[in-house]
């Protein structure tokens, strides 16, 4: 193993693997701390989303509000810090809903999902390069949403869609 690229966020490394044949061949693994994601939900049932403007796909996304891991930082910890910086607003309670891995063909990421509930809004603590607008949506608007294909990143379906389930 090698590695690639150091970044900020994430890492690149080279791995080598054995195919059928027992040859040696080379992958490459971005190696990322985790990350966690929340459906924040408001005590009247809306929930609050935000439009994320993501420079890597060239426009503002629907997204729940998410955000890495720092080092050695506790998923829940990390879920209450991003849930203020990017909503503005401070969770009673910060309940575990999945844990899955984004892209597991790739990268190590590992994404946990929490509720948030008992909000009480405080104010946004954007990063300097953040771009976000917290939007409040019914339940109703959110599936409108998911069938029409507002909705485009997969953290966020997969945290919406887990939520709806769960009833």
């Amino acid at each position: 193993m090698s590695r690639l690229l150091e970044t900020e966020k994430f890492a690149v490394d080279t791995v080598s693997v054995r195919t059928h044949e027992g040859q040696s061949a080379t992958k490459h693994v971005v190696v990322h701390p985790g990350a966690v994601a929340l459906v924040p939900v408001l005590d009247d049932g809306r929930v609050v989303l935000i439009h994320n403007e993501r420079f890597a796909v060239g426009r503002t996304l629907l997204e729940v509000p998410a955000g890495t891991l720092g080092p050695g930082e506790p998923p829940i910890e990390c879920a209450a810090r991003e849930l203020r910086e990017e909503t503005g607003y401070v969770a009673t309670t910060l309940e575990p809903l999945a844990t899955f891995f984004t892209a597991p063909g790739f990268c190590t990421e590992s994404m946990h999902v929490f509720v948030a509930t008992g909000l009480e809004h405080v104010g946004q603590a954007l990063e300097p390069t953040e771009h976000i607008e917290p939007v409040l949506l019914t339940r109703e608007a959110i599936e409108s949403h998911l069938d029409d294909g507002t909705i485009e990143d997969a953290k966020t379906l997969a945290a919406l869609m887990l939520w709806m389930r769960r009833g």
